[in-house]
């Protein structure tokens, strides 16, 4: 048997590297660009909003586009569209540039996760899901691992801007490979007939299925796994947007520290990412039901977060290995929540239904960073770390008390 599905995910897991390193040349390049530009933490905060406005209403959208041109058209528009936003940074001169060329880029980004929720679920059967799930939060970790040093090198070396145009064309190099290669199973010539089979087996009547979006609103599950994602995913964007200018504010690291050092509690979620997608998967090899193996390993992660309460007490050595238990607990936990959305609705609706879940996750960034901002102007970040290190308790608690039971999406 052939292994292409795993092709199929190293694409997956290179466009949303190229995703996270595009939207983490701001975070980074933040410490010189905020001080030649004159702008305030206020302003900063701002400006991260101005990319998860549109960034969160393009969840819904882009799931649907997704649906409905398929996902390799879908994800290469998207690239393109937000590789082109984020060279366009290196034009700016001030806080309302720049907060126009973050709203392209909120615009583009989103639709990486809805694609790739769907090409996982068109690819991969319910075992494997996962761990291919796992492999692009991991990759969404393995961005924000080499942001730093990337970011922080090309800042040192050919100043700000040059950092953003440089990153911008990832996405183009990466888009002649994705054209290339995808392809759904059922059609694709570079696959044998036994790797097919086991991709589509008892996919039959599953594949002709189709919800109205009227159901999906209706549903306990998605309301559940939406709701459960405002409440946690407030972390991850606060460590994404806030890590360096953290380490520059109280830390008093140097940029050129901070491109040593900020990537490592990236690489723990890549790790939380796979181990998470990794145990799950092997619990429903032993029998375990889906659903159930997705929680048992949701709990314990959403026990790790407390831990991050420390960052703010701790010197900084310590204080990054809290930081890295933070982030590991947070992609093994997302892994499951995300691949939930695979394990419940057909394969013809994954793409809208991971939209409509996914606003969850822009709503969590929209309406988080503003406060954070403001948190951080008036009283430092220890009142934020407390406030951090108990969301993902919340959060697994409605997921406890709404996705349970029976798969339909109808209940």
């Amino acid at each position: 048997m052939t292994n292409y599905r795993w092709r199929v995910a190293g694409l997956l897991f290179l466009a949303t590297v190229i995703n996270y390193v595009d939207r983490q040349t701001l975070s980074v390049a933040a410490p010189a660009l905020t001080r030649e530009l004159g702008i305030s933490n206020t302003e900063y905060s701002n400006i991260l909003t101005a990319f998860l406005v549109p960034y969160t209403a393009m969840y819904i959208v882009s799931g649907w586009l997704v649906d409905r041109w398929g996902t390799r058209a879908a994800l290469a528009v998207f690239m393109a569209w937000w590789s082109a936003a984020n060279a366009l940074h290196g034009l700016a001169r001030g806080a309302m540039d720049l907060s126009v060329f973050r709203f392209l880029l909120g615009m583009g980004e989103s639709g990486n996760f809805m694609a790739a929720g769907k090409a996982v679920s068109e690819w991969f059967p319910a075992k494997e899901r996962a761990i291919a799930n796992g492999l692009v939060n991991a990759a969404a970790a393995t961005g924000a691992v080499i942001s730093p040093p990337l970011i922080a090198w090309m800042t040192l070396r050919f100043g700000w801007r040059y950092a953003f145009v440089l990153t911008g064309g990832l996405g183009f190099l990466w888009l002649a490979f994705w054209l290339v290669h995808y392809r759904l199973p059922a059609a694709h010539p570079r696959i044998s007939a036994a790797e097919r089979a086991y991709i589509l087996e008892g996919r039959g009547a599953e594949k002709q299925e189709r919800i109205p979006y009227r159901v999906l609103l209706r549903s306990r599950h998605v309301w559940g796994l939406l709701v459960s994602r405002v409440f946690a995913d407030p972390v991850w964007w606060f460590y994404l947007f806030w890590l360096p200018k953290y380490l520059q504010d109280v830390r008093q690291f140097t940029l050129a520290e901070i491109g040593m050092v900020a990537w490592i509690p990236y690489l723990s979620g890549d790790l939380g990412s796979i181990f998470g997608g990794w145990l799950s998967g092997r619990f429903i090899a032993r029998g375990t039901p889906v659903l159930k193996a997705r929680r048992s390993v949701m709990i314990p992660a959403a026990l790790l977060m407390p831990v991050g309460i420390l960052v703010a007490y701790l010197p900084s050595t310590p204080a990054l290995a809290a930081i890295c238990v933070v982030t590991f607990g947070h992609m093994a936990w997302k892994t499951n929540l995300m691949t939930m959305t695979n394990d419940i609705f057909p394969v013809s609706m994954v793409g809208s239904a991971a939209g409509v879940v996914g606003l969850g996750s822009g709503l969590a960034g929209a309406l988080s960073t503003p406060v954070v901002g403001r948190i951080v102007d008036a009283f430092g970040y220890q009142s934020v770390f407390w406030v951090m290190g108990f969301l993902h308790v919340v959060a697994t608690g409605i997921v406890m008390g709404t996705v349970r039971g029976s798969r339909s999406p109808a209940r």
